[in-house]
């Protein structure tokens, strides 16, 4: 028996260092050292609490000084751009709208399409040189305002919005300086009561509670 059993046990041995499908043989205290699955958050093939690799925010480098959110001069970029195109896909539209109220009498020939074409492509461009303005004018004097004040808050954007309703309607005499500083007014008033609707009504609302 004893023969066999070394024999065999021979045998397993030698398959398992050929082939290197030799089981290990462990102690019992290194079994009582090897941690149990779902035991401990720990991996053992990482070396690395996987705790650390699961960030909840989104984590970005920043230069030295650098606020998370962007500033006016950053976002008058995008303001201009967006006023420019906004202004020129209405402009468009409106001078589709006219050219087929002016040409509705004539046939459709190649006279009339060029006129359509003509009046779209006109209105589109005043329209975008129009909101493009305005959205220079109001960047303009928001960084100007920002840096004089050294604080970002709605005051810049109210001040802001009234000052280019004032300065783009100054042609038009003090009425129309003051209509335009009106409705700068309202339209920066607006928005700025739009961005705080939340803390407003949630505000109001614990304040009910109470």
């Amino acid at each position: 028996m004893d023969n066999k059993s070394q024999g065999s046990g021979g045998i397993r041995g030698g398959f398992g260092n050929i082939f290197g499908g030799g089981a290990p043989e462990y102690s019992k205290s290194e079994l009582a050292s090897v941690p149990l699955t779902g035991a401990s958050s720990l991996s053992p093939y990482l070396n690395v609490d996987p705790r650390y690799l699961v960030q909840d925010t989104d984590e970005f480098i920043l230069p030295t000084g650098a606020s998370k959110t962007r500033g006016r001069f950053e976002l008058a970029f995008f303001t201009i751009g967006g006023s420019c195109m906004t202004g020129a896909t209405l402009g468009a539209l409106n001078g589709l709208r006219m050219g087929l109220k002016e040409t509705r009498d004539l046939a459709w020939s190649k006279p009339r399409n060029v006129q359509i074409i003509n009046m779209v492509t006109r209105q589109g461009a005043s329209w975008a040189n129009s909101l493009g303005s305005v959205a220079l004018l109001y960047s303009v004097f928001g960084v100007a305002i920002e840096k004089a004040r050294g604080a970002e808050d709605d005051i810049n954007t109210v001040a802001a919005g009234t000052l280019t309703g004032m300065l783009f309607k100054s042609g038009s005499g003090l009425k129309g300086a003051a209509r335009g500083g009106l409705v700068g007014l309202a339209l920066s008033g607006a928005y700025a009561l739009y961005n705080n609707w939340d803390h407003i009504t949630g505000s109001s609302t614990s304040s009910r509670l109470y």
